[in-house]
């Protein structure tokens, strides 16, 4: 007991989440005579999955375009197509958010980059203050559940679920969530009388033509993978290695010898935290396991909980006060290795496992009290986060609407792996 509150005095007083995991697993390792040799082979066994290389060349990708004038230029090619809707505005923001985020992760970026690009139209455009706020903060983490998202890779490395599997997965109940906010987009956009843009098909090759280079880029990543010809790896080489291309000698958005060095300290920062939590907590979980701590979990569960319907319902109720706590980076290597094997007992297949996860963490960016989305919102736009809260609340209850039917439609995540045979 004095062990657990001094390693809870800790976190509280701000100690680095890798040390706090790193000491955990050291003291368990220790009391049962282990040696703590243990923790460095997770960090070799780590090291050597082939599928690790993609985090750090996706990572470096996503901030490549964040950097650029590919935001500028996905807004474009959104508005274009869906701007003459009733409220098209706003759907061009949940559209462009989906497409970016699926690219530089939870990271806050999209909001950085896309929000502080957007927000200012809205208003402009007369959508309410406290709509396009919300809108903006919501719309940050949204497109986590599509390829080539680093969640996605990240749940696959540790639950050991196919990554290719995954990336399937969350196509449908990606575009559930995008489509359900277009909607409130549109009703709002009716309700309010806000001014459309009339639908010109100049405007759309001109979009297209400024964005030929980017547009393409989830279609190649998808289309190499699924066709065979590359793996999820060799996808992230190639994604790296095109928008490097793209962005530095053909817009020309970013220079080679200034701009690139920068970005690459900056998007490896993120990865080098994430790799070495990873490596820490994969060796406390490791003790877990061999201590038997996800079945005993399992035998106090279903002392309480028989049936899979019930379990899903508190599954959802606990990660969605674990996503709000903490950022899906973190939840995910800490979590994922506890509830996989209970999940597992009420037949709750891996892959869906995987989605239902994913899209808790994805709303708990937006759940009070500490939501990540919040706070960076805060923060960007100068606003009380006592302010935010009561703004994404309406979101906040369209999501959670998503959230029920993806948990209990498995079909949702797994009719598109089942047609299209992926193994």
């Amino acid at each position: 007991m004095t062990t657990t509150l001094a390693f809870s005095l800790f976190a509280l007083l701000g100690a680095p989440l890798f040390l706090i995991f790193g000491a955990i697993a050291l003291y368990s390792f220790g009391r049962a005579d282990i040696d703590s040799s243990a923790i460095m082979i997770e960090f070799y066994r780590m090291a050597s999955a082939p599928t690790l290389i993609s985090i750090p060349l996706f990572t470096f990708a996503g901030y490549l375009m964040a950097e650029s004038g590919t935001p500028k230029r996905l807004v474009n090619v959104a508005q274009a197509f869906v701007g003459w809707l009733p409220g098209g505005l706003a759907v061009v923001t949940v559209f462009a958010c989906a497409f970016f985020t699926a690219f530089t992760g939870a990271s806050g970026v999209t909001i950085i980059a896309l929000g502080g690009l957007l927000f200012p139209i809205l208003i402009k455009e007369k959508y309410p203050d406290k709509f396009s706020m919300g809108l903006v903060t919501s719309c940050g983490s949204l497109g986590l559940l599509f390829p080539p998202s680093l969640p996605l890779i990240l749940y696959g490395l540790v639950a050991t679920v196919s990554i290719d599997k995954l990336f399937i997965a969350g196509i449908l109940p990606g575009l559930l969530l995008v489509v359900v906010l277009s909607i409130y987009c549109i009703w709002s956009g009716i309700k309010g009388g806000v001014r459309r843009v009339s639908f010109n098909g100049k405007n759309i090759l001109k979009s297209l033509k400024e964005a030929a280079w980017e547009v393409p880029l989830p279609i190649i990543v998808l289309a190499g993978i699924y066709t065979g010809w590359i793996t999820a790896s060799e996808a992230s080489a190639v994604t790296a290695f095109y928008v490097l291309i793209v962005e530095v000698f053909i817009y020309r958005d970013l220079k080679l010898f200034s701009d690139v060095p920068r970005i690459i300290k900056e998007s490896m920062i993120l990865v080098g935290g994430i790799l070495i939590i990873l490596g820490v907590a994969m060796g406390m979980t490791n003790y877990l396991v061999d201590a038997q701590v996800p079945m005993k979990m399992f035998d106090w569960v279903s002392q309480f909980i028989s049936s899979q319907l019930m379990f899903l319902v508190v599954l959802n109720l606990f990660l969605l006060v674990v996503g709000c706590l903490m950022d899906i980076f973190s939840a995910t290597i800490v979590v994922v290795p506890l509830i996989t094997p209970v999940a597992y007992k009420y037949g709750v297949d891996p892959v869906h496992l995987g989605i239902i996860f994913l899209t808790n963490l994805e709303i708990g960016y937006l759940t009070p009290p500490v939501g990540l989305n919040l706070f960076i919102s805060s923060f960007r736009f100068g606003r009380p986060v006592i302010e935010l809260y009561r703004i994404a609340i309406p979101y906040l209850i369209l999501l959670i609407l998503c959230l029920l039917v993806i948990t209990y439609v498995p079909s949702l995540s797994l009719s598109l792996i089942n047609w299209l045979q992926v193994k």
